[in-house]
């Protein structure tokens, strides 16, 4: 059997799944009619039509329409309205009119918290050199493996009507449809993020967005922004990337994507190894900077990405793995204190080269924003088999909240919408029934685990009591503690990957940010912050504010996270906490100690980047 999708564009991909939408005569049109049962009558000599599929809909034109009300009874003209007279009240039996007034009050669904403005674009994806060693997907298996698939690119505090040049991270959230289900790659544009405590999410997004009192955003008053950060110095890595060259990519084509998190790869012998994502541009990266940034419209990326594939000249991304054995992680700690469960530190590439595993292609735009980017849903928890997760907490909480807020945002039915539907040659069922807009409800099969209709089963894949191993502990409060290694990665980047002009223009970004902050106690503190990364840093921020920085963080305490590098006990505890009934803080700051992984089937525990010893 070919298990491979020829290179089709999505809208051809999209025939495999039917979707209700308006009736109305087309000639051409070969669907075959729906019948309620296998006896129901058939429509004879022209009495009745067929329900139109979601691909038919898409490409129709306006010529090929008759204008209808929802429930498909034609109109003369949609602006025609019943009354009393020709001067009289409007009629409430004027259902043409509170057809279309009360469909539009309630056009819009519920805006993203997080990712609201952004731009899609669908495309195909291709094996160029297999994983099977270390993975057993079937999307990594063979050269040549190819599976259809889209990509929305987002800004990430914004609105939906934001500016999409926003110095702001881009996200990059790709959705693989694959003939074992979908893949979900939620990522970002650089490889780290502001936290690593999953619980603090909500309350940094929410320095992203509006005053609460004043409505005003940072361009007007970015108070909360700083204090934030000043409070919270694991954050400072980020803080860097988004405030130097990378914080505004020149749109969407020319950034790399990051998937951040640690992941694990599992081989068809049950042997596991740790992996991060990266999709690197083939375009190369470009920035803008600041000042350059005001000169383009606030769709710039939107309108850069749609232009360049409607004209053929269609961007592609190479994709890599980074791969670290469990001893390797264990060791890295030990000698190197990186953590692979932190969000805020990187593994050096040098150490854990990439290994290319395939390339995709965004060849066709979408014909409807709404229903094709508005309504895609992307969850890090649709995982195939041979990719699960790893204990990243910041991980583990987002397979929770990405499809808790699309049932929310969008329906319980979500992935019933083609756009989000898979593209698997088994048809799928399962126990899920019911609830708002359910389309595809399962027909007469049983809605339990039935013995007179049984529903067929695949045999296990991968042996998660030996993947993800036996974690037995006392239950643990746990915060993180910030640590002189958090600064090596930051002061790498500043010291070394930095040029002059790239420094002037960081301090320069930076700066004129904080010229909106009205508490100067926040800027003390990420001068201090900053004078951990590299003295020269803090003495050009100091000069450039006018405000003279604390000495250093041994003398401060966060409210956000314990001091790790505090001068005094009563400083290192976050937030006062005096430490009587015992701490949150721990000795390995969450991360894989020597010894975590026995009893695993992690793979070549000997071994150096997924290739054994002697090899």
């Amino acid at each position: 059997m070919n298990t491979t999708f020829p290179m089709i564009p999505i809208a051809t991909c999209l025939t495999f799944f039917r979707h209700f939408t308006l009736i109305f005569p087309i000639k051409q049109f070969t669907a075959t009619t729906f019948s309620m049962t296998s006896a129901a009558p058939q429509p004879q000599n022209g009495a009745g039509g067929s329900f139109r599929t979601y691909e038919d809909d898409r490409n129709a034109t306006s010529q090929e329409t008759v204008y209808a009300t929802s429930n498909g009874v034609p109109m003369p003209h949609p602006y025609e309205t019943q009354r009393v007279g020709t001067n009289g009240p409007l009629l409430l039996q004027d259902f043409h009119l509170i057809d279309l007034l009360s469909h539009f009050d309630r056009e819009r669904i519920p805006e993203r918290v997080v990712h609201a403005k952004g731009s899609g674009a669908h495309g195909v994806f291709k094996c160029t050199k297999p994983l099977d060693d270390l993975c057993l997907a079937n999307i990594f298996s063979k050269e040549g493996q190819e599976c259809p698939m889209t990509v929305r690119f987002s800004t990430v505090g914004g609105e939906s009507g934001s500016h999409d040049l926003a110095r702001d991270p881009r996200g990059f959230a790709v959705k693989f449809r694959t003939l074992e289900g979908n893949w979900d790659m939620v990522a970002n544009n650089t490889p780290v993020f502001f936290l690593r405590d999953p619980a603090k999410f909500p309350h940094f997004i929410h320095t992203q967005k509006r005053d609460p009192s004043t409505h005003l955003t940072h361009a007007d008053d970015s108070t909360m922004f700083w204090d934030y950060l000043s409070q919270n110095p694991e954050s400072i890595h980020q803080v860097l990337i988004l405030m130097g060259d990378r914080g505004i990519p020149y749109g969407y084509r020319f950034m790399h994507g990051y998937s951040g998190h640690t992941l694990k790869l599992v081989n068809k012998a049950g042997e596991w190894v740790y992996g991060q994502f990266h999709m690197k541009s083939d375009q190369g990266t470009k920035f803008m900077t600041q000042q350059d940034s005001h000169n383009y419209s606030s769709d710039f990326s939107q309108k850069d990405l749609y232009e360049a594939i409607e004209k053929g000249d269609y961007p592609s991304w190479t994709c890599y793995w980074q791969i670290m054995t469990a001893k390797e992680a264990e060791d890295i700690w030990e000698k190197q204190k990186i953590n692979v469960f932190d969000l805020t530190h990187v593994w050096p590439q040098k150490q854990f080269p990439l290994r290319e595993v395939g390339r995709f292609t965004l060849n066709e735009n979408c014909v409807n924003y709404f229903a094709e980017v508005e309504q895609v849903a992307f969850n890090p928890s649709h995982m195939l088999p041979g990719i699960e997760p790893s204990a990243d907490p910041v991980f583990q909480s987002r397979l929770f909240s990405y499809p808790d807020t699309h049932r929310h945002r969008v329906g319980v039915n979500y992935q019933q919408l083609p756009v989000n539907s898979t593209r698997t040659e088994y048809r799928i069922g399962n126990f899920q029934r019911d609830g708002s807009m359910a389309f595809y409800n399962q027909g007469a099969r049983p809605n339990y685990l039935s013995s007179i209709e049984p529903i067929q089963f695949r045999q296990r894949s991968v042996d998660l009591d030996k993947v993800h191993g036996e974690f037995t502990s006392d239950a643990v409060t746990f915060l993180s503690e910030i640590r002189p290694e958090d600064f090596n990665a930051p002061r790498a980047l500043y010291e070394k990957v930095f040029d002059e002009g790239a420094k002037q223009r960081l301090v320069g970004n930076m700066s004129g940010h904080m010229a909106n902050c009205k508490k100067e106690d926040a800027i003390k503190r990420m001068i201090a912050i900053f004078r951990e990364v590299s003295p020269d840093l803090a003495n050009r921020m100091e000069k450039a504010t006018g405000v003279k920085g604390y000495d250093s963080i041994a003398n401060l305490r966060f409210n956000g996270t314990h001091n790790g590098m505090a001068a005094k006990d009563d400083l290192k505890t976050a937030n006062g906490m005096t430490g009587k009934v015992g701490t949150s803080a721990k000795p390995n700051n969450g991360a894989p100690q020597r010894g975590t992984h026995m009893g695993t089937n992690a793979a070549r525990v000997n071994g150096s980047n997924g290739v054994p010893n002697g090899h």
